[in-house]
């Protein structure tokens, strides 16, 4: 694991919610926590599942760094703004919110039932804006903050799957990002949202093992990697990375944007892998 070098986040009170991991493994909300808690920040590690969030905080203590677990219900706005109302009570500030919260249904959009679609939707979109509402008052009365969404290279593209209601609402998250950038940019906050292509965590293996016909996990692993033009899917570490510097004064004039860290994959055109 390598760092961004200099990012410079000592002293920085940071909040990723959804930064346990579906199962064992580096996911992206974990990876992020580690990753902004090794450039510095004191990062509360929330997460709807309590125990995997401590998972989380015991990897960056392990590693040197300052971290503590929170438990939060996205589908919960009280929960959420509680969260973020106690992280104000115990240090005074937020400098960086970070929701890395992505809920789908794959297969047939006809299997997605309205229910369904608005429990995503209330996940991926709606969560998003009880967060950034709560934090923003902290962020401005500090001088300025970050939120960063993680997407998905689903919001701009088909991916070789049926995806419909995770793909509108990731689609609605970097609108979400640009649109609030403009909004709070005189407070001196920035917003951006992390496009990540086909990445190799741990949910995949729970997610998408219906997703590609009757291919064992192994062959569903090798085609993703096959359609990226790199040969490779990315790691969670690759989108903690890209995060830590949209944290960082190192990206201090973009907001607004999307960063697409994706091997290539949104600059080509899919090709049927077998596999």
């Amino acid at each position: 694991m390598t760092g961004v070098s200099g990012a410079g986040l000592q002293g920085r009170v940071a909040l990723v919610i959804g930064a346990g991991s579906i199962a064992s493994g580096i996911g992206i909300g974990r990876a992020i926590a580690i990753c902004l808690a090794r450039e510095g920040a004191h990062v509360i590690a929330a997460d709807n599942d309590l125990a995997s969030a401590r998972e989380t905080v015991t990897h960056v203590t392990d590693a040197g760094g300052s971290a503590e677990a929170a438990t939060v219900d996205v589908l919960d706005d009280t929960s959420v703004t509680a969260l973020i109302a106690g992280i104000e009570a115990r240090y005074g500030r937020l400098d960086i919110l970070h929701c890395n919260v992505g809920l789908g249904k794959s297969g047939p959009s006809e299997n997605t039932t309205a229910a369904d679609w608005r429990r995503i939707s209330d996940a991926n979109l709606t969560s998003l804006h009880v967060a950034a509402q709560a934090a923003i008052p902290m962020m401005r009365a500090s001088g300025g903050g970050v939120i960063t969404v993680t997407s998905s290279i689903a919001s701009i593209r088909h991916v070789g799957y049926p995806h419909l209601a995770y793909s509108a609402t990731k689609a609605g998250a970097n609108q979400f990002a640009r649109a609030l950038a403009v909004e709070v940019a005189p407070d001196n906050i920035r917003v951006n949202s992390i496009i990540a292509g086909l990445i190799d965590t741990p949910r995949i293996g729970v997610t998408l093992a219906n997703s590609y016909g009757d291919r064992t996990e192994a062959q569903m692993r090798a085609a993703r990697a096959a359609q990226c033009p790199l040969g490779r899917m990315g790691s969670a570490w690759d989108i903690a990375e890209a995060a830590v510097f949209l944290a960082s004064d190192k990206a201090g004039y973009i907001t607004g944007t999307e960063l697409v860290v994706d091997g290539g994959l949104s600059a080509s055109i899919r090709q049927a892998v077998d596999g």
